[in-house]
């Protein structure tokens, strides 16, 4: 195998050291199982990805991609056999075009990096995840990130108008396909974009992306802040902005847990007497945002907040933003964390929170909340201590009555973090077996043999 890469690539890109294998073999997903890696690639370019990809082929080795290994579902794990193609080294902004409003970018170019790169011509990305500052736009576009701001500005998908991937199917294993376009409408056949965005690498590898730009928006946000006694308050808070046709930026949820662990580690001053905080950001700018900031903190305060006012300290303001960033890694210092991503309908918000309170102290098991509370997008973090790299069954039975408890209230069991493994189950139950099919259908036209990231999404049929 080692012999067949090295006709591929130099023999400084190919990774056997089995330290450095097992730390490229998965991502951030506690307890996801992990299969052995034979190889790894260091890939420098599209010739060289498609060079790995058709010598894998050859040998009928599969091939599963990574970046920064963000994840949070097992989506680029390792399988038995496979070789890795590590793609953080394409990490170049091939262009940004002032005019068009559109960068073109490798696979491994950081999120930040790319909205730093594109603000200093006055432009801006808005996808951002809260692993911004760490996770690739590969990566983004393997699970159709979304993010803080997504509420208002879209995810991922809403984005990306074009791909450059290493594909198979009747192509032919390891030909360079060019997909979409740069023009702001398009419909020249099938929306190939649209498949390969949220197909965590299952359909073949992205070697470059083309992605709408916004310009900067003037001005400085305004931070509406509320506390509650409650979670269910709080999501009845959020009903009530989306019924009342509010639209803020983001509007995030923390729950104590949260804000205990982010407090301990970093110190920023938060205070702790609060079951959960809601922060709403407006970027409306004038007299017309300053309405919208004051009708948000209205609803809060309707709805049983503690306190609710718009933040006059921006130090602050960014402070409680950075908390929200900060809670997962802070949680994970406390022990693994199985992390969901369940999202439902807005008026759904309060009942599901309430479920996630329920299932936690029925399973006996520690649930801290967080959420993209304003699009429906929540993120239970089950806390467990596993220390023998196993899930308590507790975490488990727990975890998986959540999907259900998601899926009933007709939402879904995964909103930005992919399938990837750990979700294979609930998305059976959750969507339709004709459409499932369909996906299958799909899969064995583009991966006829199944090398493009197998046991990924779609469940064995």
């Amino acid at each position: 195998m080692v012999e067949q890469l090295g006709r591929a690539v130099a023999s400084e890109r190919i990774v056997v050291d089995s330290d450095v294998l097992d730390s490229l073999s998965r991502d951030q997903a506690a307890w996801a199982p992990v299969g052995s890696a034979v190889a790894a690639v260091r890939a420098r370019n599209t010739a060289e990805v498609a060079a790995v990809v058709a010598a894998c082929a050859d040998l009928g080795v599969p091939v599963v991609a990574r970046g920064a290994g963000t994840g949070l579902s097992g989506g680029a794990n390792a399988v038995d056999g496979c070789v890795i193609l590590d793609l953080s080294k394409m990490d170049a902004i091939v262009e940004i075009d002032r005019d068009n409003l559109i960068a073109v970018v490798e696979p491994g170019v950081v999120n930040d990096d790319l909205k730093a790169a594109v603000g200093e011509v006055g432009l801006w990305y808005p996808p951002d995840p809260a692993s911004s500052p760490w996770s690739t736009i590969g990566g983004n576009v393997a699970t159709n990130a979304g993010g803080l701001c997504c509420l208002k500005y879209g995810v991922t998908r809403d984005y990306v108008i074009g791909l450059e991937a290493v594909v198979g199917g009747s192509a032919g294993y390891g030909t360079v396909a060019r997909l979409g376009r740069r023009t702001t409408k398009g419909v020249a056949g099938y929306d190939l974009v649209g498949l390969m965005t949220g197909s965590e690498g299952t359909l073949g590898i992205v070697t470059q992306a083309t992605v709408k730009l916004r310009p900067q928006v003037v001005g400085v946000p305004r931070t509406v802040v509320g506390s509650f006694d409650r979670l269910v308050q709080a999501g009845e808070a959020v009903g009530l902005i989306t019924r009342r046709g509010l639209l803020p930026v983001a509007l995030e949820l923390l729950d104590r847990f949260c804000m205990e662990a982010v407090e301990e580690w970093k110190h920023l001053g938060l205070s702790l007497d609060a079951e959960a905080l809601l922060l709403a950001r407006v970027d409306t700018p004038g007299e017309s945002g300053a309405a919208e900031a004051q009708a948000i903190v209205d609803a809060f305060t309707e709805c049983g907040a503690r306190w609710a006012e718009q933040s006059t300290d921006d130090t602050e303001a960014e402070a409680l933003f950075a908390a929200r960033r900060l809670a997962y890694p802070a949680l994970e210092r406390l022990g693994p964390v199985l992390t969901e991503d369940v999202c439902v309908p807005r008026s759904e918000v309060p009942s599901m929170l309430a479920a996630i309170e329920e299932i936690g102290a029925r399973f006996g098991v520690k649930i801290a909340s967080i959420a993209h509370a304003g699009d429906g997008n929540l993120h239970p973090l089950i806390i467990g201590a596993g220390g023998d790299g196993q899930a308590p069954p507790a975490a488990l039975a727990a975890f998986e009555e959540i999907l259900d408890s998601a899926i009933a209230r007709r939402g879904t069991v995964t909103g930005e973090h992919g399938v990837g493994i750990l979700k294979s189950g609930g998305m059976q139950r959750e969507v339709d077996p004709a459409a499932q099919s369909l996906m299958h259908d799909v899969k064995a036209a583009l991966d006829p043999r199944n090398l493009f990231n197998p046991g990924k999404v779609l469940a064995a049929r």
